[in-house]
């Protein structure tokens, strides 16, 4: 062993408080008190290693120094791929700094020029939170979290991929936080604080895993800091600061049931600091002598107030060194190289010392596949891949209800994959984790036969990243643990399962329904975005279809693709993300559009349906066009979507009327003689006669003839009704140019401007009104009548209360531009009026607002790359006959562009699912549509519920429980749109307990939820 106390790094005199080595062996960090404020420097290890590099003037000695910190810096550490660094301080601040590109050497503020920067770090984000002096940070095992604990008794979880992002705040010690270490293995994390107690907690749910206080009971507030640390193969926790007998030590913890039977003693006064070596060791082999299989075991070194360093081997009963009077003040941080042969060492004297071990001394490190092999028998599964399945077994399920939504979810999971799979549904990890009868465990032990493997320059072993899908997290943060985030385009790694399987199992039709709207990516549109639906009215000449129809063996196609693919492309994440489900569509065709033909009842696709109603229906209202068109066929309206009328789908209860579009809007844009110049829409020509059907349930047909006879000079018209097979006919003294119609309502148009109202059974409701110019369209839906002139004017009447629901509202508003024309209108059974223009954009006039709101825009990027497709269930009916879904056409693809995607990073995507869901809520709200909103509320609730939102569901929560006790002040209304706000929540109660992490809100609801029922 060699000894050097480096005299030159120093924060000139003052107190070092923490080292941390670079994951590279070339720099090393230090933080301590600087002038007036707090210092981290970073300095160059060459020279501490070779005594000619630190003579040699050339060689920088300091790399950089930072003075951000306004207090003093009480701790510096490394990422793991070293990418960033990240100090704590008295400032209460959390700062992360990265490399800057060179721009020169800067010197440092105040100093003379020769203390110039040679590297350049700049902050690139701070972390605030604590309310006081921030005492240690750690990052996590593949830097998916950073921690930090303060003297706030707090340790906060952030999240490192998207800094400055709170994960969660453990809050549970009573006395200052003084040390954190996260757990090898991911599983933990632990924290040593002044209150006289360890904790360690699940990384799953954030819940207290146990708190061990008895070695402590004697201990005093006397250290500065208690860093703790967990050895490299995650089965010994050893602590700081303990007491056994009234004498220090520090006390080893076992992770098998956290016993403390074992401590180190010896120091003379409290242990400050306990630092494991990333390696684990094995007996070096003396020459010639046959190898004899020995235990393999880790190394340590504990650094405590009595200003001594102790290097201990867990296979020897003896430290292996002590070294007394190493520094004049207590020993404040420890760090080893990655190699597992250096240590440096600082103290409160503000020395740094580095300590040279040979392989003699120690022993053989393992190389990282005997290291993986030693995961693989203690905890079932290698470090390189890391899952949380483990996890959830030893999750401890605080209440009944949770246990049973659990359990359900488990069920429902099997009930679909049949007997021998686990089907994609769930995403909480089953504990019995089998697919098609292999065992998650054997496909991770395949995947790890194909690892592929390279040598950095220095001779260091690299496992390229595979790509593994989650089949088994149950916590949602990014892509946990795994060694690369699971492809950017899918919103959360349980779905990755169906969203890849879907291509490669396409043409066996296996027993297993894939959820409706889940819409695997290959189903997507062409490139062209959304075309018009009018051109797969037959429902199966274009590949739309394919929802619950398409069938999906979702293990073994998992497991074909990955091993093909990682063969293929090793660690080019993103080649496969991107060629995940795009299969030629021939392939497509005969597995699925088969199928499509004989389970017609279970495609529950909005178009699939329509198209197929509509070829039942629509005879009687194709015959009406021809008639009407005076014999030529025009094809109208080239944004189609199959047209529908309230009654086109008896199974969901009537919803909009969608009267036939022909009679009222043919795309003509000759106006009729009679118009004024001013016109703006196109208004339907006089024919002789025409007849349309306005209403199935009772069924109500019509029927016009013009001009039935002449008396005194004017023409007649005649308007006949027949409902329900009881007939009644009325004469108008003007040519009826349109017609519509409800269950309640009937109302026409007249060449003379003037809009008549009957009752169903012939009665007169409404005296003639005049309208300012000719008509454009009609529509009814109940007792709501809505008139389009070709003036452009709005207006919707009530037509049982006779009041107006819209006044004359002009659309100039959102016929922008002069090459915009109104594609498409419609009344809602709530009568909102809704205008579907040429660009794809729709809106609804707001009558309480008095706005126009804009619902729905096919050209819309959020549309297109929002991807929802896990939160989609089989109990949803999609609400394909609401008004929004018929303005929207075919949103339900979500996740169109997904594939395409593939690059935008996790977060965008989220944030981009997350505006389109909140985007259709408002739709639906403003819509008064009570079904859709139901729905998009449900489906945007286990949304936030698998992204692990907390801040936006603990809202919603608040918002449909309401204020439990009434008062003057409140604005809360009970119900929203009919439905009962707490009943929807009673609804998202199960939805909220399928996610472990948030097993305390679905407490606290379901509480108050109870005493709300009891009251």
């Amino acid at each position: 062993m060699k000894l050097l106390k480096p005299s030159w790094v120093s924060h000139n005199g003052k107190p070092i408080f923490s080292v941390d080595i670079h994951p590279d062996g070339t720099k090393f960090a230090t933080g301590g008190q600087g002038e007036d404020s707090g210092k981290v420097m970073i300095w160059n290890m060459a020279p501490v290693l070779r005594e000619e590099d630190e003579k040699n003037e050339n060689i920088p000695k300091m790399l950089c120094q930072m003075d951000n910190h306004l207090a003093c810096v009480n701790c510096v550490r490394w990422s793991n791929n070293g990418l960033y660094l990240a100090s704590g301080g008295d400032d209460k601040l959390v700062m992360v700094w990265k490399r800057a590109a060179f721009i020169g050497p800067s010197t440092v503020f105040g100093s003379s020029s020769k203390l110039a920067n040679v590297e350049q770090w700049r902050c690139v984000t701070i972390l605030r939170n604590h309310t006081g002096d921030v005492m240690d940070v750690a990052w996590s095992p593949h830097d998916v979290w950073l921690a930090s604990c303060s003297v706030d008794n707090t340790i906060v979880i952030w999240n490192a991929r998207k800094f400055p992002e709170m994960v969660t705040c453990l809050r549970g010690h009573t006395g200052l936080v003084k040390g954190l270490t996260w757990d090898p293995v991911g599983k933990y994390i632990a924290s040593q604080a002044d209150d006289h107690s360890l904790k360690v907690w699940r990384t799953m749910d954030w819940q207290l895993e146990t708190n061990i206080t008895k070695p402590f009971s004697e201990c005093g507030g006397t250290t500065h800091v208690l860093r703790l640390s967990w050895s490299p193969d995650g089965q010994y926790l050893v602590s700081a600061h303990a007491m056994n007998n009234s004498g220090p030590t520090a006390q080893i913890v076992e992770r098998d049931g956290w016993k403390t039977n074992m401590d180190f003693v010896g120091h003379r006064k409290a242990v400050t600091v306990v630092k494991f070596n990333p390696k684990i060791f094995k007996k070096k082999q003396k020459n010639g002598s046959s190898p004899k299989p020995s235990c393999p075991y880790c190394c340590c070194a504990v650094g405590s107030k009595d200003r001594s360093l102790s290097v201990w081997l867990t296979s020897l009963k003896r430290p292996l060194v002590v070294i007394h009077d190493l520094f004049d003040k207590s020993i404040m941080d420890i760090s080893w190289t990655l190699t597992g042969l250096g240590i440096l060492v600082c103290s409160m004297d503000g020395t740094v010392a580095y300590l040279d071990f040979s392989l003699d001394e120690l022993g053989d490190p393992l190389n990282e596949e005997e290291k993986n092999t030693i995961h693989q028998n203690i905890y079932g599964k290698s470090l390189a891949i890391t899952s949380t399945e483990a996890q959830l077994s030893t999750t401890i399920i605080e209440n009944p209800e949770m246990l049973k939504y659990q359990q359900e979810r488990q069920n429902s999971a099997q009930a679909v994959a049949g007997p021998g799979a686990a089907g994609p549904e769930s995403t909480t990890p089953k504990l019995n984790s089998v697919m098609n009868g292999e065992s998650l465990e054997d496909i991770r032990k395949n995947l790890l036969k194909k690892q592929v493997e390279t040598r950095t320059a220095d001779g260091r072993r690299r496992i390229t990243p595979l790509c593994i899908a989650q089949l088994d997290t149950g916590d949602f943060s990014p892509a946990l643990f795994n060694s690369v985030p699971i492809l950017p385009g899918s919103s959360m790694p349980s779905q990755l399962t169906p969203q890849l399987s879907s291509d490669s199992s396409q043409g066996q039709a296996s027993s297993l329904g894939l959820r409706p709207g889940h819409d695997p990516l290959l189903t997507s549109p062409p490139p062209g975005g959304s075309k018009g639906l009018d051109d797969n009215k037959d429902g199966v000449k274009s590949n739309l279809l394919l929802t619950s129809a398409s069938k999906i063996e979702p293990m073994k196609a998992l497991d074909s693709r990955f091993t093909e693919r990682s063969k293929a492309t090793p660690g080019v994440t993103a080649a496969i993300s991107s060629t995940a489900g795009l299969t030629p569509l021939d392939r497509a065709k005969d597995g699925v559009l088969k199928d499509v033909k004989n389970k017609e009842e279970t495609s529950s696709d909005s178009e699939d349906k329509m198209a197929a109603i509509n070829k039942n229906l629509s005879f009687t209202k194709r015959k009406a066009d021809l008639l009407m068109e005076g014999g030529e066929v025009v094809e109208k309206r080239k944004k189609g979507r199959p047209r529908k009328d309230k009654m086109a789908t008896p199974i969901s209860q009537p919803f909009t009327q969608l009267t036939p579009p022909s009679e009222k809007e043919p795309s003509r844009v000759a106006a009729s003689p009679a118009a004024v110049a001013v016109l703006k829409l196109p208004t339907p020509s006089t024919k002789k006669a025409f007849s349309l059907q306005v209403s199935m349930e009772p069924s109500v047909f019509l029927e016009v003839e013009n001009e039935v006879s002449v008396v005194a000079g004017t023409k007649l018209s005649q308007l006949r009704c027949s409902r329900d097979g009881r007939d009644w006919d009325t004469l108008l003294p003007s040519s009826i140019i349109t017609a519509a119609g409800s269950s309640d309502v009937i109302a026409v148009a007249c060449e003379d401007r003037m809009l008549s109202v009957f009752s169903s059974c012939g009665r007169r409701l409404l005296p003639a009104i005049q309208l300012a110019t000719a008509m454009s369209a009609l529509h009814c839906s109940g007792h709501y009548v809505m008139a389009l002139t070709a003036g452009a004017m709005l207006s919707v009447w009530d037509v049982q209360k006779q009041t107006a629901q819209v006044k004359n509202e002009s659309l100039l508003t959102i016929l922008s531009a002069a090459d915009i024309t109104v594609s498409q209108s419609l009344l809602t059974q709530q009568g909102v009026p809704v205008i579907g223009l040429s660009n794809g954009k729709s809106y609804c006039f707001n009558s309480s607002l008095e706005t126009w709101t804009l619902i729905a825009d096919k050209g819309d990027s959020l549309v297109q790359c929002a991807d929802f497709r896990g939160c989609l269930l089989t109990q949803d009916a999609p609400v394909s006959s609401g008004p929004l879904a018929v303005m929207q056409g075919r949103n339900l693809n979500a996740g169109r562009l997904a594939s395409r995607l593939s690059s935008t990073p996790h977060h965008l995507q989220q944030s981009m699912t997350l505006a389109f869901l909140e985007n259709q809520l408002a739709a639906a709200l403003t819509l008064l549509s009570a079904q859709e909103y139901r729905y998009w509320l449900l489906i945007y609730a286990r949304f936030l519920v698998n992204e692990g939102s907390e801040y936006r569901l603990r809202e919603l929560c608040k918002e449909l429980l309401g204020p439990v006790h009434k008062s003057a002040a409140t604005a809360w209304e009970p119900t929203t749109l009919g439905l009962r706000k707490r009943e929807l929540l009673r609804e998202l109660l199960p939805v909220i307990g399928q996610n472990l992490r948030f097993q305390r809100l679905f407490t606290e609801y379901q509480d108050q939820l109870e005493l709300l029922r009891n009251k």
